[in-house]
């Protein structure tokens, strides 16, 4: 009885902390090499004044080379202005240890592209960010606490929380936790 008992809490304990599967909206390998990307997790939702605006990350490897897509949308009936990225944009990460992670956006300016209909001013620009190879192994030790997004013309800073139940959806994300748990997708 006392082997079964450890046993069985042996069990519990690590389908408890098994890490879950990578989940990707796109994996091939062809000829001309390897792309993955890891499905889009939200990292901050605003709403306020009849103004959205929401954050996406997703990690894509391609060819060995793990890189961060943004993803920016904002929603609003009044004019929402252009921020750009640009090579000179950056993401920075302060972690809860008190490090700071920098990411570079690739050589390739993007202003997002601005969509109207009959009610609604809709903006959506992304950007990919490399990774610096000294700070990279810091993702996975530590949560985010603070993220600091540096476009062309302005800075922007986003308290990243631990737990966000969107309000588009009604799904809790983790925001604080979302390196930690998914960078290994793309090494």
């Amino acid at each position: 009885m006392k082997h079964l008992f450890t046993l069985t809490f042996l069990l519990l304990t690590f389908t408890t902390f098994a890490q879950k599967p990578c989940e990707y909206s796109a994996n091939i390998t062809d000829s001309i090499g390897t792309y993955k990307v890891t499905n889009e997790y939200l990292i901050s939702e605003k709403n306020f004044g009849g103004t959205s605006n929401y954050i996406f990350f997703s990690l894509a490897q391609t060819d060995g080379l793990p890189t961060l897509n943004l993803q920016l949308i904002q929603k609003s009936k009044d004019f929402i202005k252009a921020d750009c990225f640009d090579k000179n944009s950056k993401l920075f990460l302060q972690l809860q240890n008190g490090k700071i992670v920098t990411l570079l956006h690739i050589n390739q300016e993007n202003c997002g592209t601005l969509i109207r209909d009959k009610e609604f001013n809709n903006r959506i620009n992304s950007g990919i960010f490399v990774f610096m190879k000294d700070n990279y192994e810091e993702l996975k030790k530590s949560p985010v606490t603070i993220m600091r997004i540096k476009y062309l013309t302005d800075t922007q800073d986003y308290i990243v929380r631990s737990e966000l139940t969107s309000e588009m959806n009604g799904k809790v994300y983790h925001p604080d936790t979302y390196f930690m748990e998914n960078i290994r997708c793309v090494e």
